[in-house]
């Protein structure tokens, strides 16, 4: 049997990046990882080639419908952005078994305090599982932040000296509201569980409600800061569990201290912040956790908790590339659910680029797509997901639509979306 490369070899000294391999075991099945690796790997090799992400649900091998739900070739268009085939039977296989949490999300309340201090999920999570794929952006950010926390995990490993090489373990995701901060955040953790499986029996996702933190008693900001992160201590201590702890709209906790010296804050703003960074300190020497931030007002983030962030990663408004891309996943879901019905083949931007952007019967409406998306810049990732169902409740209120008519309908949503923005502006 070929030797199955654990996640320990995940960092090749090839130049051929490696191909990820997701399995999702059936809920009710007992077999082993290992097992179940062995009967994936021929599968996978008996595919031969295949062509960017792919998912398969149907199975030749008895075994493999008894404990598998899917099996995915993922990230490919992060691993190998030029989308050139991929041969499956030489490829470097990553392969992760996954068994998905299904209880969703619990809260974490402070002892003797009438606080719901966080927001708690088991990982992988079932809710979060295909949200990295839904996410798109212009740049390769998805990748490099993988490729961050593995770094991260590589030097612990082979305990890099901290007092020479320094890593705190933080990442800070900052720009304007929508555009996938959150999301991503939640996505990144539920993905290095999957990627990590064989290092860690689970995950945890803490969400940590900085808003209540530091208004439900506010003299007492700073302590109820300190008692959060020492229950998020008592999950670190557990070697078997990966700790993602999510601080969303972190300038909650870290208003700028200046501003509290300079009388314009309240100084418990100033015992948070140092809570705060405190807390971080101590935690960063501990490898199975990182912290995700995000932030839509950075100048207004303490600047000693920015200078202890390794990742600073501006997330700014789609660009017409990744609206396309954003538009033509979301006609293909309806495609699939019949709602655009007959279902039609759209082309994506590098097959329109290489037939030069000519209208001929083949590419028609993927280009009419490509300039509603055109003339929806300007709108964040939370708007442009909203749209198609816009598009179909005002300009369409049918049960199935023809592709000509809902992408004519999505132009019209798109200057319904711009004009409601300009009459808010007015008020």
């Amino acid at each position: 049997m070929e030797q199955v490369s654990e996640l320990g070899d995940a960092l090749p000294c090839t130049f051929e990046p490696a191909i990820h391999i997701e399995v999702c075991q059936n809920p009710c099945s007992t077999a082993r990882s290992g097992v179940l690796k062995e009967h994936v790997l021929p599968f996978i090799r008996r595919r031969k080639t295949a062509y960017g992400d792919v998912a398969f649900r149907e199975f030749d091998d008895p075994f493999l419908q008894e404990h598998v739900q899917s099996i995915s070739i993922t990230d490919t268009d992060i691993s190998q952005p030029d989308r050139k085939a991929i041969d499956l039977g030489v490829a470097q296989l990553e392969i992760h078994v996954v068994l998905l949490h299904e209880d969703g999300p619990g809260s974490e309340e402070l002892e003797e305090e009438d606080l719901s201090a966080a927001t708690h999920w088991l990982l992988p999570a079932k809710e979060f599982y295909n949200l990295w794929d839904s996410l798109v952006f212009d740049e390769n950010i998805k990748g490099q932040l993988l490729q961050y926390a593995m770094t991260t995990l590589l030097f612990s490993d082979k305990a890099v000296n901290t007092d020479v090489i320094s890593w705190n373990r933080v990442v800070l995701l900052h720009g304007p509201p929508g555009t996938g901060k959150t999301s991503l955040c939640k996505a990144l953790a539920n993905k290095l569980c999957v990627r990590l499986s064989d290092r860690y029996t689970y995950g945890q996702l803490i969400e940590i409600n900085s808003h209540s933190l530091f208004s439900k008693w506010f003299s007492e900001s700073g302590k109820l800061v300190m008692k959060m992160f020492q229950k998020i201590q008592e999950l670190i201590d557990d070697p078997e569990a990966l700790v993602c702890v999510l601080i969303d709209e972190v300038e909650s906790l870290t208003a700028a201290r200046k501003s509290a010296m300079a009388g314009t804050e309240p100084s418990d703003a100033i015992r948070v912040v140092n809570a705060l960074l405190t807390q971080l300190d101590q935690i960063k020497r501990f490898s199975n956790v990182i912290i995700l931030t995000t932030s839509n007002i950075t100048g207004a983030i303490d600047l000693a908790f920015v200078d202890r962030a390794d990742i600073k990663q501006y997330i700014g408004l789609p660009s017409a590339p990744a609206i396309y891309r954003i538009y033509l996943s979301c006609i293909n879901e309806l495609m699939r659910t019949g709602i655009i019905s007959p279902s039609q083949q759209l082309l994506d931007l590098r097959a329109l680029e290489l037939m030069r952007f000519v209208e001929n019967a083949v590419t028609k409406f993927s280009l009419q797509l490509r300039d509603v998306a055109i003339r929806s810049q300007g709108l964040s990732g939370r708007s442009l997901r909203k749209l198609p169902f816009i598009a179909h409740a005002i300009f369409v209120q049918t049960p199935t639509v023809p592709l000509e008519k809902f992408i004519s309908a999505l132009g019209y949503a798109v200057e319904r979306q711009f004009k409601e923005c300009q009459d808010l502006c007015k008020e």
